[in-house]
Formats: C-alpha cells, sequence, structure tokens
C-alpha cells in the first residue's frame, strides 16, 4: 500500500495511512511509543491480561490484515513471562493474518545461551530462536548481541543493530578523548571493544579475567597503558555489576585518572545498583534497550535512546531498503551532516 504523508506543524513527516503496524508487550512500552513518535504512526492496540490460573491472555485490538506487523519486546525480568507474552502475541498475529511479522528485541538475554560449555544443558539462544519461529515470526530485529554466533541460530532473517554510535558520540562530545583509553572487562569482549575504540580512534586495554561463578570474577592484569589516563570501560550488558565493580579496581590500582561506562543494555540486576553507587565511576552511560525503574536509577547513571535508531530501521524494512546502510551513514552524521 502506498504511504501517505502529512507534515505536522513542527515540519516533520508524518505517515497517515499506510499497512504499517507496531504492537509492544508489556517490557518497554516507553520504548515502543518513542519508536513510534518517530515514525509518525500510533502505537497499535493490544489487551494482555492473566486468568484467574495464570494463563496469559492476549488480543489484538485492531485489524492487522495484510499488514507488515512489528513488535516490540525486551527479554527482561520476568524474561519467561515477557517470552510467553511475545510468542503468544505472534502467534495471534498470524492467526489474524498479518502479512509478516517482526519481532522486535532490543534485548535477547538468551545470547549468553549461546554454547554447550557444560554437560546434558541446553543451547537456550537456540531453542528461542526456534520458537520464535514456530510462533509466527518472519523476521527478527534486535540489537547488540551478546555474541555474533547467535545470529546464525535463526533461521529467518535478522537485522543486527548496535548503539555503539550513540554511546560513541556522547562521551566523543563530552570526554577529552586525548587522554582517554577504551578497557575491555576480557579477553572475550576485545572484538567488540576494538570496534568502540575505532569509533572514538583511542587505544584500548584489555583486563585479563577469570569467571569463579555468575556473580564473581577474579581479574589480574592490565594489557595496555592506562596510568595517568580517562578509562572508558565498554561492555554489551551490565547484569550484577560484579565484572564492572573488579575492573574498576584494577583499573585504580593500574593508576587510572577518572573511569567511565558504556554498556548497550542495563539489566542491573542483583545488587548491581549498590555496586555500582559504591564503585568508583564518573558516569555510567547505557542505552533504554532495557526500561529502569525508578528505583533503579541513580545520579551517574545517563541514559541514551536507541529509538530514533529502530524507528530507522522498522521504516527501512518496511520499505525493503537497506539497514546495514544506518551505519554506513554513521561518520556522516558525526561530521555534523543532516
Amino acid at each position: 500500500m502506498k504511504e501517505i504523508l502529512e507534515r505536522t506543524p513542527n515540519g516533520r513527516e508524518r505517515i497517515v495511512e499506510n499497512d504499517l503496524k507496531v504492537f509492544s508487550g508489556g517490557a518497554n512500552p516507553g520504548l515502543a511509543r518513542e519508536i513510534c513518535e518517530h515514525i509518525g504512526i500510533p502505537l497499535s492496540r493490544l489487551a494482555a491480561s492473566r486468568f484467574s490460573n495464570d494463563n496469559l491472555f492476549v488480543q489484538i485490538q485492531e485489524s492487522v490484515r495484510e499488514k507488515d506487523v512489528f513488535v516490540v519486546q525486551s527479554f527482561t525480568q520476568p524474561a519467561s513471562d515477557h517470552i510467553m507474552e511475545l510468542m503468544i502475541t505472534l502467534d495471534a498475529l498470524r492467526s489474524a493474518s498479518a502479512r509478516r511479522i517482526t519481532a522486535v528485541i532490543p534485548y535477547y538475554s538468551y545470547a549468553r545461551s549461546d554454547k554447550k560449555d557444560a554437560p546434558r544443558i541446553s543451547i537456550a539462544g537456540r531453542l528461542i530462536a526456534d520458537l520464535l519461529k514456530t510462533a509466527g515470526a518472519n523476521r527478527v530485529l534486535t540489537m547488540d548481541l551478546h555474541a555474533d554466533s547467535v545470529h546464525g541460530f535463526f533461521s529467518m532473517p535478522v537485522d543486527h543493530l548496535t548503539a555503539m554510535p550513540l554511546i560513541c558520540d556522547y562521551f566523543r562530545d563530552t570526554l577529552d578523548l586525548s587522554n582517554t583509553v577504551v578497557v575491555a572487562t576480557d579477553a572475550g569482549g576485545a572484538k567488540r571493544v576494538g570496534r568502540f575504540a575505532q569509533h572514538l580512534n583511542v587505544s584500548m586495554a584489555i583486563i585479563d579475567k577469570r569467571r569463579i561463578s555468575d556473580t564473581a570474577v577474579r581479574q589480574g592484569l592490565v594489557v595496555g597503558e592506562v596510568s595517568g589516563r580517562d578509562a572508558v570501560i565498554f561492555d554489551d550488558e551490565i547484569s550484577t555489576g560484579s565484572t564492572l565493580v573488579s575492573t574498576v579496581e584494577t583499573l585504580e590500582k593500574a593508576g587510572v585518572k577518572r573511569i567511565f561506562v558504556g554498556a548497550t543494555h542495563p539489566v542491573l540486576c542483583g545488587r548491581a545498583v549498590q555496586n555500582l553507587k559504591e564503585a568508583s565511576i564518573t558516569e555510567i552511560v547505557v542505552s533504554n534497550t532495557v526500561h529502569i525503574p525508578e528505583e533503579k536509577q541513580f545520579p551517574n547513571l545517563k541514559v541514551v535512546s536507541t529509538a530514533k535508531l529502530f524507528a530507522r530501521a522498522i521504516q527501512r524494512i518496511h520499505t525493503g531498503e537497506s539497514v546495514s546502510a544506518l551505519f554506513r551513514e554513521e561518520p556522516a552524521q558525526s561530521a555534523g551532516a543532516n
């Protein structure tokens, strides 16, 4: 269906009639609403509730027949409930004859279950990918998977966005990069952090880390020059904060000047907020792929929005344009282009 556009009083174009629909699950409706504001369409309506036996009930409250539908849902706490809500919503949309259904998963938590590193366990990242297809998803749009290998678990098209340019732009505007080094919390994240350092055109360092348990890590030497410099620790997510705290302690012993943190997904579970408040961190910059409730917010936590990036990706998927071109455009944007 051909798009019909009108210009709003502030000069922005708004889609007033087309076959694009965006729905939201209960994990992060604020992000979904912001995405729709950037696209220029209202958030589509659905009703989710529970029966007395705790079963979930989802009803799509407008016609989606032959529409291009996107469902925004992060896998945040309670993850199992949010995953089940997404599966039921996808199935409802398929039953309602949607033409194409895209699961927009800003935070895909099961990406951490990407390998069989113990006997008799499930590679849950692949299992969830299979379930999404079974439920009715035709494609997936996600952001900063914990491991690139998870991309290969899907037997459907996957568009993999990154919040790295957004976080880089923030630090580029607020730090003296001539005296800054980017730090990887372990060797496994070196490739990701290397790209971050390249974006900022600064050097990088790596921490030698050994994980003892889910909540405890042991760190040793710093590989790279950090003494007397500002350090930016970059990772894909902040979970319990144990890795960050031990990294901060290691960097302090190595003589860094100030410590900053950048991460895409602020999961902040367990004692994370208390751990981060007590750590010697000047500022923590995260994105809004995960909703941060008021009780988990604190003064030196800065949130940058991914809504515009998701909105542009959704529009490009809808119109059949390249999504990867969004990141080829990034250097021009950083240089001040419109």
